[in-house]
């Protein structure tokens, strides 16, 4: 379960304290899909850094499965992040030196010796990107393929750990409606099937509308819709 409770976010600026979010309280069980809407500048993409144990509230908690990654030693919050939560962001974040399949596996080489050591990773991978319609790029770069291609070898890099929390930056901003289409199917569908926690943040009216729960982000604070 994913609880976030009474979270405030501010920066300091030169002309004082500037305030993101404000009293932020989410409850997402195991096997919920939810979408979080808003404009730009409301806090959106802030609260899944917070949620994603990237950046520290400024006031409130955070906790998944019982455990707050705030209160982690940096190491072990790394480690934290790195086999319990899965992103997708908007610029899908591949390496361009490493092809597709190096790139879903660079999750995999942080991990802890013993995973390492496991030697399934490799398989897992290609049936990922099987799984994503991506089995006949393995070995491409990221530049050979279409923005689409990306997002989806990027949704298979989120979930190379079998993570239960998934958490998507408005991962089909850059895409046409064909591709994001696409897209969208293959995150609902592979979070039926691995019953995780998936969240996106996103401008989008038409994918937020396939989420069974869905939020506003107005002025700092989180509404249920």
């Amino acid at each position: 379960m994913l609880i976030a409770d009474r979270v405030s976010k501010s920066y300091r600026t030169p002309r004082g304290d500037l305030p993101i979010l404000s009293d932020v309280s989410l409850r997402l069980e195991r096997g919920t899909a939810a979408a979080i809407m808003g404009p730009s500048g409301s806090g959106k993409s802030t609260l899944l850094y917070i949620l994603g144990a990237l950046d520290p509230p400024s006031s409130g908690t955070v906790t998944l499965d019982g455990r707050n990654p705030y209160q982690l030693a940096d190491r072990e919050q790394a480690a934290f992040r790195n086999e319990r939560i899965g992103f997708v962001f908007q610029d899908h974040s591949l390496l361009p030196q490493c092809s597709v399949l190096e790139n879903v596996l660079a999750p995999t080489f942080v991990a802890p010796a013993a995973v390492q050591a496991h030697g399934g990773e490799a398989s897992r991978a290609r049936a990922l990107l099987t799984q994503v319609g991506l089995a006949e790029r393995l070995d491409h770069r990221p530049a050979e393929l279409s923005g689409g291609e990306k997002q989806r070898a990027a949704i298979a890099r989120a979930l190379i750990r079998n993570p239960g929390l998934v958490l998507c930056d408005e991962p089909t901003g850059n895409l046409d409606r064909a591709a994001a289409d696409t897209v969208a199917d293959l995150l609902l569908q592979l979070h039926g099937a691995r019953n995780t926690i998936l969240v996106v943040v996103t401008h989008s009216a038409a994918l937020a509308a396939r989420f069974p729960v869905r939020y506003e982000m107005t002025g700092g604070s989180l509404v249920k819709q």
